[in-house]
């Protein structure tokens, strides 16, 4: 299976949306955080990478601009950490644009087999990420009349089995999307969610070696396949830019389809 890095291909070269913006993406040390932010660097970006591994940070910072790129060490749970990232931001790159809230976890087990220690680092970095993010970067956006993208998960729009805490987790996100929307819209400042499921990334790379998984997946998907971190991407940037200006509060599903059903079985 192919690094996540190999199937994030730049936007078209006309695209060059966010030049002088100033990004800032949590989790951008694999996966879809990854792929966000060298989506948003290919058109022209400050990007700040944040995350709790330097290595990993470091590694994808290597191939991005040095002039356009900060990598910021940080654990999301923590509000002071996630202050800190945004005032490196600003001294660096003198103002915020856009905060990509994209540090997650998912522990797998029932309410019982999963542990009280499961249950918070989940909330805490999933939900209280999002929050102290929203928290510290909103005097700056309210500056720039920037915006906010939460990346949720279908897993918010409905259960999984075995996936209650996260279930939590990415529901609270996406109400949370929707208030801050509301407190914030006359601001203008904008907040939305993507709500992703089954993409391509090392969180997932124990399904993605299971073919019976994959297949199941497959079924599910109208269109056919799972996502990539591109597909991601490019759905976080459409919303951060002026091409959504009237789009705010909403939880966007980026899913190949898997919400369009109601659950029921493919009768054709």
């Amino acid at each position: 299976m192919s690094s996540s890095a190999d199937r994030i291909p730049a936007p078209s070269p006309w695209a060059r949306r966010f030049e002088e913006r100033v990004v800032v993406v949590t989790g951008a040390g694999s996966g879809i955080g990854e792929g966000i932010a060298r989506w948003f660097s290919a058109e022209g970006a400050n990007v700040v990478l944040a995350g709790r591994h330097r290595d990993k940070l470091d590694r994808v910072a290597q191939d991005l601009p040095a002039e356009r790129t900060l990598v910021q060490v940080g654990d999301v749970k923590a509000y002071p950490q996630v202050e800190a990232l945004v005032k490196a931001a600003v001294d660096r790159f003198g103002r915020l644009d856009v905060l990509v809230n994209n540090a997650g976890i998912a522990p797998e087990g029932t309410v019982t087999q999963a542990s009280l220690a499961d249950w918070e680092a989940t909330m805490a970095t999933n939900a209280g990420g999002v929050f102290h993010g929203c928290r510290a970067a909103m005097p700056h956006l309210l500056r720039t009349r920037g915006c906010i993208v939460n990346i949720a998960s279908v897993s918010g729009l409905g259960g999984d089995w075995g996936l209650s805490f996260y279930n939590a987790s990415k529901g609270a996100i996406i109400n949370f999307t929707r208030a801050l929307a509301l407190d914030h819209g006359r601001d203008g400042v904008r907040v939305n969610a993507v709500c992703p499921s089954f993409t391509l990334t090392p969180m997932t790379e124990d399904m993605q070696d299971d073919p019976a998984m994959l297949a199941r997946f497959a079924e599910r998907m109208p269109l056919g396949r799972p996502a990539t971190p591109a597909d991601v991407a490019a759905v976080v940037a459409f919303l951060a830019s002026a091409d959504a200006a009237m789009v705010t509060g909403v939880a966007l599903p980026v899913d190949g389809g898997v919400t369009a059903s109601n659950g029921q079985p493919n009768m054709g």
